[in-house]
């Protein structure tokens, strides 16, 4: 039986995290996000059990985590696409959560029961997001670390650890209800476990994901 670990981690507060602006690609930390990623990479040992890789979202705000908890841990970092955030309808990046028209948008896309291909214009809409999750947990299982350390964010995150816990079945429906219900904060770790118990001549190869630690979070002291 083989286990691997993955530690996500969400990046450290941004600018616009703390304005409650809608983000795309780029974003810097704050003083306090950069605290936040220190304080997590912190928490992890430089000796054995240390986690192998860090691979983080090319983003703006997830590569300034990861160059972060890299120099803490003396490690290289790698960047996948797999890992980046939803890209978010072209109308309300940029603005406010609290206008008007962008709260009506948002309660739309996240917030409401709608077909899974529901789509409000250009945005990635949850097919699109639960097929990327798919890919991401293929990727995993294809790298020769047991122990791998992601950095992301958080809406997708949301979408990797409710397709890990309900695969195929996962909808819409119950993605909005499960992201509502367990927010995940900046710079909280969630621990995810992968299993493979190898095939024999009498029983097939059984694969198993499992939610370790959901947002563990220590709070940074600015």
């Amino acid at each position: 039986m083989q286990t691997k670990l993955i530690y996500f981690i969400r990046h450290g507060e941004t600018k616009l995290n703390a304005l409650g602006i809608r983000q795309g690609a780029l974003g810097e930390l704050t003083e306090k996000g950069r605290i936040q990623a220190l304080t997590t990479a912190k928490r992890f040992p430089r000796e054995t059990g240390s986690p192998e890789v860090i691979i983080a979202s090319p983003y703006e705000r997830t590569k300034e985590t990861a160059s972060i908890v890299a120099a803490e841990l003396k490690m290289p970092i790698e960047y996948s696409d797999l890992l980046v955030e939803r890209r978010n309808p072209s109308e309300i990046i940029g603005h406010s959560g609290t206008e008007k028209d962008i709260k009506k948008i948002v309660d739309l896309i996240d917030q409401s029961f709608h077909d899974d291909n529901y789509r409000y214009s250009d945005e990635e809409n949850f097919t699109d997001l639960k097929e990327r999750a798919r890919k991401l947990l293929e990727y995993i299982k294809g790298r020769p670390e047991q122990r791998i350390f992601m950095i992301t964010l958080g809406l997708f995150l949301k979408m990797v650890v409710s397709y890990m816990l309900l695969g195929e079945k996962l909808t819409a429906s119950k993605y909005n209800a499960l992201s509502y219900l367990n927010p995940i904060d900046n710079g909280g770790i969630t621990i995810c476990s992968y299993t493979v118990q190898e095939k024999s001549w009498f029983k097939k190869a059984k694969e198993e994901w499992k939610v370790v630690v959901w947002n563990d979070l220590i709070e940074a002291k600015e």
